[in-house]
């Protein structure tokens, strides 16, 4: 009892080992590719209504494929977040204030989680006839994100990171893992 005890143990190690590098380098290999539609996942809006840096790195990233000419529009969403700001909302005026036009940015105010996210950028994708998206989140949360896409029947998705760390990204990690599976 106690080897097989042992080897459920070592066998969920090696496991969670495996997945968790496997997330780390598909999320790292940024596409280079170009994409209909960019979709900016929302995170945290402080109490003073300034941008977690993490949500900044996003924003700036997608600006930076913008001016590159990789994108024909952003799509930024995320819910009310308990500071009391619309994630969406915020997302737009950062990008205005950094010289993007407000009719290549779509905002959607109702992406509460990752997947109404994904739902959400799908059906304005469609409605708009674009074939493309490229996703825009931190390199740990993009193998579940295109997880989604391909669940919900959108198969021409590719994945692009900020190039910002911070400790907290191995909470996420483990986070990601039973995240990935239920």
């Amino acid at each position: 009892m106690k080897n097989i005890f042992k080897f459920f143990i070592v066998s969920g190690v090696l496991w969670f080992a495996v997945h968790s590098i496997y997330i780390i380098n598909d999320g790292l290999s940024n596409t280079e590719q170009n994409a209909d539609l960019a979709v900016v996942f929302g995170n945290k809006v402080n109490t003073d209504g300034t941008l977690s840096p993490r949500l900044k790195a996003r924003l700036d990233h997608a600006i930076k494929l913008y001016r590159k000419k990789q994108i024909k529009q952003i799509f930024v969403s995320g819910g009310l977040g308990k500071e009391g700001y619309w994630e969406g909302t915020e997302m737009k005026k950062y990008l205005a204030a950094h010289q993007i036009p407000l009719e290549i940015i779509i905002t959607d105010n109702h992406g509460d989680n990752t997947e109404k996210t994904v739902v959400n950028s799908i059906k304005a994708a469609n409605s708009l006839q674009y074939k493309s998206i490229v996703s825009i989140s931190q390199y740990y949360h993009q193998t579940r994100i295109k997880k989604l896409f391909k669940r919900h029947h959108f198969n021409s998705i590719s994945s692009s990171s900020p190039h910002y760390f911070e400790i907290r990204d191995g909470y996420s990690i483990l986070r990601e893992f039973p995240a990935y599976y239920f």
